[in-house]
C-alpha cells in the first residue's frame, strides 16, 4: 500500500484495535506514534515489538480529552519529525448501562472520551496539516453509532456524533487537501469479546451474515486503506466493517 506521508499518530494505541493499527501501519513503512494515557508498559512493549520487526515507532503520552495535552503531543511529533501526515482517533471508553440507570456523569464521560477528544484531534490536525495542504484522518467509530444498541445510549450517541462530525470536517478541510473518514467496526475479536461466554458469542454470530467476529487486523487494513494514497478521492466516508451485520 502506498503512502505519500511519513508518520501517523494513533490515540489509545497501547492495546486492542489501536495496537493492531499501529503494527499494520508500521509494516507499510510509516513511523507510528503510540499514544497512551495510562498504559505505559503496554505502549513500550508495542514500540519494542514494532522496532524488532523492522518498523519505526515512538511513544507520546497524553490525555487526549484535554486540549492542551493533545496539542502538546502533536507539537512533540512535529518538533521531532517536522510534520504530522496522518491521525487515527481511536481512544475511547464505555460506560454501559440501561438508559434509566445511566447517570448524566456516565453519559458525559463517554461523550468526552469518545467524541470531544476526536474533535480536539480533528481540529488540531487540520491546523497542523493545513500548512502543507496534505493529510488524512480516520476516526474509529462503531456500528452502534449507526444502528443503536440497548445499554449503550451514551456510546451510541458518541459514535453517531463522530460519524456526523467526520462528514462536517471533510467538507471544511477538502479545500486544504485534507481528508477525513471513519470506520465503523462491528463485533471484533478483542480482549473484551474474549470474556463473553461461548454460547453468547454463538448467538451474536447467528446475526452476522459472514457468521464470525471480525479480527483487529481487518479493521487496521481498512484504516490503512483510508489513510493511503489508494483512497485519495475518498473523504467524508463512513466505512462499515461489520461482516454484513448492518448494511
Amino acid at each position: 500500500m502506498k503512502f505519500t506521508g511519513s508518520n501517523v499518530l494513533i490515540t489509545g494505541a497501547s492495546r486492542g484495535i489501536g495496537a493492531q493499527i499501529a503494527r499494520t501501519l508500521a509494516s507499510f513503512g510509516l513511523k507510528v506514534w503510540i499514544n497512551y494515557r495510562s498504559g505505559a508498559d503496554a505502549a513500550e512493549a508495542l514500540k519494542e515489538e514494532i522496532e524488532a520487526a523492522g518498523g519505526k515507532a515512538a511513544i507520546v503520552k497524553a490525555d487526549v480529552t484535554k486540549e492542551d495535552e493533545f496539542n502538546a503531543a502533536i507539537k512533540t511529533i512535529i518538533d521531532a519529525d517536522g510534520t504530522l501526515s496522518y491521525l487515527v482517533n481511536n481512544a475511547g471508553i464505555t460506560r454501559d448501562k440501561l438508559a434509566l440507570r445511566m447517570s448524566v456523569e456516565d453519559f458525559n464521560d463517554v461523550i468526552t472520551a469518545n467524541l470531544t477528544s476526536a474533535f480536539i484531534g480533528c481540529k488540531a490536525a487540520l491546523k497542523a496539516m493545513g500548512k502543507k495542504r496534505f493529510g488524512s484522518i480516520v476516526n474509529i467509530s462503531s456500528i452502534v453509532g449507526e444502528m443503536g444498541n440497548p445499554g449503550q445510549t451514551n456510546y451510541s450517541a458518541s459514535k453517531g456524533g463522530l460519524n456526523a462530525m467526520t462528514k462536517s470536517f471533510a467538507k471544511e478541510a477538502a479545500v486544504r487537501g485534507i481528508r477525513y473518514n471513519a470506520v465503523t467496526p462491528g463485533f471484533i475479536q478483542t480482549d473484551m469479546t474474549d470474556e463473553l461466554k461461548d454460547e453468547v458469542k454463538a448467538e451474536y454470530e447467528k446475526n452476522i451474515p459472514l457468521n464470525r467476529f471480525g479480527q483487529p487486523k481487518e479493521i487496521a487494513d481498512a484504516v490503512a486503506f483510508l489513510l493511503s494514497d489508494h483512497s485519495s478521492y475518498i473523504t467524508g466516508e463512513i466505512l462499515k466493517v461489520n461482516g454484513g451485520l448492518y448494511v
